[in-house]
């Protein structure tokens, strides 16, 4: 291959039909997190209004250990761990930087992590191979997660472990089988990574997570985005104060990062405050899950039972086409590729949010099977 090296990157995926590209938002909302509609509500903006009112600032001015450290970011810390039963908590500007000084920061030489095959980019980026062992095994299987464990001991491995989970996965919208993998963590001594993304704010009691039951216990770390249930931005890794306070020393992308605006974490406590009370607009988007599994059904797909509805399609090309299609039906649907997904699984992503209604889901299946039948 010859030419500018970039150049032949970017043709190779254009050939492949995985070329990105930025495109701008338009028709019924299938597609962002903003599961309960806070981001753009008035209560968000309220809220920022009322803490720029008061002289919160808008950026922080430095890093959490220098001069950017804010009473908001405190209050924030102190209400999240209150708020889902923690010990402790520490804000992160996004829930890729959580998640990647996490599975870098925490688990010490010598340890074992074990990672779901599933689990969002941001886990595997913070792993060090030449550290730390870590492997990954196949989606939803605990089984495999004790073998590995076995087999790990077996071999003279005396460290800590580790285990990695989303509690909803992200491009399948299926959930852990968190009580078989408490039950492990506490069998092996190991501590449990509960990535809470796609569930804060629409499951659990005052939509505090689906592990919200085991929060606070001594192995368990869980993290919350503050982007999607919330409506806000930035995370809130909730954790024993032994392994926050490691963080805050040892955490680089916690340490060397200007900290998170001062201001968004004062919209984040009022998103806290909101999703609380929200059990009406939990019902709401539930109500939305049935009713896009029965049209799922009719189409012969099978639903996830989540606000997260893939249509595995396998082929790359035909994700794209039937996205494109639909975006031209007014519905705001992306095609999901390698490798964010596993190879020959290409998909539509569908989400849905408080954005749309059931004549909105409607549509969009009806239009769908259209389509589905043409490509």
């Amino acid at each position: 291959m010859t030419g500018d090296p970039h150049k032949n990157v970017l043709d190779a995926l254009a050939a492949k039909g995985r070329l990105r590209a930025l495109a701008p938002r338009g028709g019924r909302d299938f597609t962002s997190n903003d599961f309960l509609a806070l981001a753009e509500s008035r209560a968000l903006r309220d809220a920022a209004s009322a803490a720029l009112a008061r002289g919160v600032p808008v950026g922080a001015g430095g890093s959490r250990l220098l001069r950017g450290n804010h009473p908001e970011h405190e209050a924030l810390e102190e209400e999240a761990a209150s708020f889902f039963g923690s010990e402790t908590a520490l804000y992160f500007p996004t829930g890729f930087a959580a998640n990647a000084a996490l599975i870098a920061t925490l688990p010490r030489e010598g340890d074992l992590i074990i990672y779901d095959s599933l689990i969002h980019a941001s886990i595997r980026d913070g792993l060090d191979p030449a550290r730390i062992t870590a492997i990954a095994v196949p989606h939803n299987n605990v089984t495999a997660m004790e073998d590995v464990i076995r087999a790990w001991r077996g071999q003279g491995g005396k460290g800590r472990i580790w285990i990695a989970v989303e509690t909803l996965y992200s491009m399948d919208g299926d959930r852990a089988p968190l009580d078989d993998l408490v039950a492990l963590a506490a069998r092996h001594d190991a501590v449990l990574i509960l990535d809470e993304a796609h569930a804060t704010g629409v499951y659990g009691d005052q939509g505090r997570g689906l592990g919200a039951a085991y929060e606070g216990a001594p192995n368990i770390v869980s993290l919350h985005t503050c982007g999607k249930g919330l409506g806000a931005a930035g995370a809130l890794v909730c954790l024993p104060r032994l392994y926050r306070d490691f963080l805050v020393n040892r955490g680089r992308a916690f340490i060397y990062s200007t900290a998170p605006s001062p201001l968004m974490a004062a919209v984040v406590r009022a998103a806290l405050k909101i999703c609380a009370g929200a059990e009406q607009e939990r019902a709401q988007l539930q109500a939305l899950v049935r009713h896009s599994s029965e049209r799922m059904k009719g189409l012969g797909l099978a639903p996830s039972g989540s606000q997260i509805v893939p249509v595995i399609l396998g082929a790359d090309t035909r994700a794209v086409a039937l996205a494109t299609a639909l975006q031209k039906r007014g519905h705001d649907i992306r095609a999901i590729r390698p490798p964010t997904v596993p190879e020959g699984t290409a998909r539509l992503r569908i989400a849905l949010t408080l954005h749309v209604t059931p004549d909105d889901l409607d549509a969009l299946f009806a239009d769908l099977a259209v389509e589905m039948a043409k490509a």
